[in-house]
């Protein structure tokens, strides 16, 4: 059970990730998402039975975006170190996209999240150190919001539970739009699972533009 109230399964989805030419990050995100949604849809047999005649599927895509430059995951600690030092002391934006496909009526609700992330001037000693650890190998722009070794963010205001890869009110305005109404207390289980004290989320379930 999540914290939305839903039961639900987990599956990966097998999409080629690249870059299309010219394309800008929303759309980047916002296509994986419905991508990697369709491709569970796909799969044979279903990963659950379906409840109400088709299935609803979530699929949602991260990207770590510095001066209209696309971050993806560091290929080895070289990558790494690069674009952690890119990052140092700036600010830069995460986005997050999800799609939410209903089988049933073959459509697709889509929610964009973007949030400013600012960047503390971390050390080369403490940025080698957490390198070492190898969590940034499998983290879009080479970084976790979440690591509280490194604590690589300061000051962040916005949507915590979107720069880890998942924002959960945009998720759940997005699920009111396919016709699932949701009635647990988002904000509060987002605050009580990340310890983060969420000053947007009222906000975004008014479906203000925020992140």
């Amino acid at each position: 059970m999540s914290f939305i109230g839903i039961p639900f399964d987990v599956a990966s989805a097998d999409v080629d990730e690249s870059l299309l030419p010219d394309e800008n990050p929303a759309d980047y995100v916002l296509r994986l998402a419905e991508a990697k949604a369709r491709a569970i849809i796909s799969k044979s047999p279903p990963l659950a039975p379906p409840t109400s005649g088709g299935r609803t599927v979530i699929g949602s895509d991260t990207a770590v975006v510095d001066a209209g430059e696309t971050l993806g995951k560091p290929r080895d600690k070289r990558e790494a170190k690069s674009m952690l030092r890119q990052l140092r002391g700036r600010k830069h934006q995460v986005y997050t996209g999800i799609a939410i496909y209903d089988e049933t009526s073959d459509r697709v609700f889509s929610e964009l999240c973007i949030s400013d992330v600012p960047m503390r001037e971390y050390s080369d000693a403490e940025m080698d150190a957490y390198i070492e650890t190898g969590d940034p190998m499998d983290k879009a722009g080479g970084y976790a919001i979440q690591n509280g070794d490194f604590a690589p963010v300061e000051h962040f205001d916005g949507c915590f539970a979107s720069v880890m890869g998942f924002p959960l009110c945009h998720l759940a305005r997005s699920l009111k739009k396919a016709g699932m109404d949701i009635s647990a207390d988002l904000p509060e289980a987002c605050r009580s699972s990340l310890n983060y004290e969420c000053t947007i989320s009222d906000a975004v379930l008014r479906g203000d533009t925020i992140g």
